[in-house]
C-alpha cells in the first residue's frame, strides 16, 4: 500500500504531516463474490497491478492461477536477460532440434544412431502436446511442422510452430510467441537427466504381497 501510494509506515497516528501521507485517485470497498476487497485505483506512483481471478471452481482458478504465473514467470526472464536470448514457442525449437538430430543420426553408425533418432522422436511430444491440449488432429499438425522445418533454408521456416488460432502452423517468432532461451535449456537438460538415471536402473525389487491366510486359524 505504501509502494502503491507513496506514503511512508507511521508507529503513531500523532503529529502526522503532508509529507507522510500518500495519494490514490480513488479509494472504495467492494464486495467480489464471497469476499470484500479494499480497492486503491489512480495511485501515481503504483508500478504493480492485482489480477482477480474468478470462475466457476477451484480446478479451473487453479489451472488459471498456474497459466498466469507460467506467463509472467516468462516475460520476466526475458526482461532480465534480453530479448536477444529468446527462441520460439509453440514447439519451433524442439521440431527444429528433432530435424537436426534425425539427420545427424543418418550420419553415425552403430548403436548411437538409434538412441540420436529416439531422442529427436522424443522431442516432437512437445508439439504434439500442444496441439492435444488445443483440440487439434496432432498427426496432422506434426506432418505439416515436419514438412516446413525439413524445407526451412536458413531462418525462413525454421521457427514454425503450433497455432492454435488457426488450428495450423504459424511462425512462432513473428507471432510473438517466445520463450527464454535458457527456459529451453533448463527443460532439455532436466530431461534427460532424467532419462539417464530412469534408463541407469538395472534391477527393480518389489515387495511381495502379504499372504494374509498364514497363520489364520481354520473354521470347524
Amino acid at each position: 500500500m505504501c509502494k502503491a501510494t507513496g506514503a511512508s509506515v507511521q508507529t503513531t497516528v500523532s503529529n502526522l504531516v503532508p509529507e507522510v501521507l500518500g495519494t490514490c485517485g480513488a479509494f472504495e470497498e467492494r464486495q467480489i463474490g464471497q469476499e470484500r476487497y479494499n480497492l486503491f485505483s489512480g495511485c501515481p506512483q503504483a508500478r504493480s497491478s492485482t489480477l482477480m481471478l474468478r470462475g466457476g471452481g477451484e480446478q479451473f482458478i487453479d489451472e488459471a492461477e498456474r497459466s498466469l504465473h507460467d506467463a509472467i514467470m516468462v516475460v520476466r526472464r526475458c526482461l532480465r536477460h534480453g530479448a536477444s536470448s529468446v527462441v520460439a514457442g509453440g514447439g519451433a525449437i524442439e521440431m527444429e532440434l528433432s530435424k537436426y538430430l534425425t539427420e545427424y543420426a543418418m550420419s553415425i553408425k552403430g548403436k548411437e544412431q538409434l538412441v540420436i533418432a529416439a531422442y529427436a522422436r522424443a522431442l516432437e511430444v512437445i508439439p504434439r502436446q500442444l496441439a492435444d491440449n488445443a483440440g487439434f488432429d496432432s498427426t496432422a499438425v506434426l506432418n505439416l511442422l515436419r514438412q516446413k522445418h525439413t524445407q526451412a533454408t536458413g531462418d525462413e521456416g525454421r521457427w514454425f510452430g503450433v497455432d492454435i488460432m488457426t488450428e495450423g502452423i504459424c511462425d512462432a517468432m513473428k507471432a510473438l510467441i517466445w520463450e527464454p532461451s535458457l527456459v529451453r535449456l533448463n527443460a532439455l537438460t532436466a530431461a534427460t537427466e532424467a532419462a539417464c538415471v530412469i534408463l541407469s536402473v538395472d534391477e527393480t525389487i518389489k515387495n511381495a504381497p502379504k499372504d494374509n491366510s498364514i497363520g489364520m486359524p481354520r473354521r470347524p
